[in-house]
């Protein structure tokens, strides 16, 4: 009788029983029952398969219930029959069950060197082994007795062996529940990695954004100041001008009433020379004697003659004293002070250097720089 367990042996030069080379064989000396490393002892098939003798009593015990009728002798002569789990060929059992099926020494011994390698493997990797064997001690729902230990790939849920060979999940696709757990907790840890990148990369974005919140307040704040100053120079510009028209004003009425008090004066000399002439002349005219009277009324006759003549001085032009000229029209300027705005485009360009200190070209000879705020 074979006992072949049909793995490949391990080529020259390859590592001897231990890292891959032992984890290849480990995957030869699964139950296809159960999907665990076979568990002493293994009993060989006629089909040359092998089973966990438990395995393969719980097949038996499923295939021959004990309230099933033997409906003939060649049943009742025999210990039972079921078929096998890989090739689906007929077993038939003798009167002893399955404990009549030889036992495969050579798979026992090799589980035997399995084992001892896999207590020499480093302590993370006994960890691992000892999870899994903790995650394959909860049990089957349908079967109280049998442990979790296969993943239903068709389901997507974990289940019993017997739930494959008999239950609910008997045409489904399963795997072995440790490869599942790897490879999903493999995925899990992608996962975590991709929303912790995904967290950093939020993070970075949300730093970038409260910086630029305070980049936003801080230049807030400066146009702020740069606007205040401006309108600051403006309020100075117009303050100026208002001095300088208001003197120019002030010129004007201290020019007029110098020159018009100088008129008064004049006149009032040539008003008191005139009084001082009729007293004179008055007391002439009660002069009793002809030749004192003739030799003093010709100086008198003279000066009166004088004095009517400077009776005739400049007199003031008509419309003197109005002085309503002196007014100005600010209704354009006053709409466009109305409509300052912000300057966009080339003006903010030119605006941005003239507050860098960026000379500015110089007026025309003569000509008034222009104070007007860009609009």
């Amino acid at each position: 009788m074979s006992f072949s367990l049909g793995f490949q042996p391990p080529a020259a030069g390859d590592p001897g029983p231990g890292g891959a080379t032992l984890g290849n064989l480990e995957k030869q000396l699964v139950c296809p029952i159960c999907l665990e490393m076979f568990s002493k002892p293994v009993v060989i098939l006629p089909c040359q398969h092998n089973l966990c003798r438990k395995c393969a009593n719980d097949i038996f015990q499923a295939a021959n219930p004990p309230w099933q009728p033997r409906g003939s002798s060649s049943v009742v002569s025999t210990g039972g029959r079921f078929r096998c789990p890989s090739c689906r060929h007929e077993v038939v059992l003798d009167r002893h069950g399955v404990y009549g099926l030889q036992r495969n020494l050579l798979v026992e011994n090799i589980i035997d060197i399995c084992r001892k390698q896999e207590s020499s493997r480093p302590a993370d990797v006994k960890a691992e082994r000892h999870q899994q064997q903790q995650w394959q001690k909860v049990m089957c729902e349908e079967h109280e007795e049998e442990r979790i230990n296969i993943y239903c790939l068709s389901c997507q849920m974990p289940t019993c062996s017997m739930c494959k060979v008999f239950g609910l999940h008997r045409e489904c696709d399963v795997a072995p529940l440790c490869s599942v757990y790897q490879r999903q907790k493999g995925e899990l840890s992608d996962g975590i990695a991709i929303l912790v990148g995904n967290n950093d990369r939020i993070q970075s974005l949300i730093s970038q954004m409260e910086e630029i919140c305070r980049t936003i307040e801080e230049n807030g704040r400066h146009q702020r100041e740069q606007l205040v100053n401006r309108f600051d120079e403006l309020v100075a510009i117009l303050e100026e001008r208002k001095e300088e028209l208001v003197g120019f004003i002030a010129k004007q009425q201290d020019e007029k009433l110098k020159y018009v008090r100088s008129l008064i004066s004049d006149h009032g000399e040539h008003l008191e020379a005139g009084a001082h002439l009729v007293e004179t002349a008055i007391q002439s005219m009660e002069e009793r004697d002809m030749a004192t009277f003739l030799q003093s009324v010709k100086e008198i006759l003279e000066k009166i003659a004088d004095t009517a003549k400077a009776s005739r001085m400049q007199r003031l032009d008509a419309g003197y004293h109005d002085m309503s000229r002196f007014v100005i029209d600010i209704d354009d300027v006053a709409d466009m002070l109305g409509n300052i705005d912000f300057c966009s485009g080339s003006e903010c360009d030119k605006e941005v250097d003239r507050e860098d200190g960026s000379k500015e070209p110089e007026s025309p000879a003569g000509a008034q720089p222009d104070h007007g705020t860009r609009s």
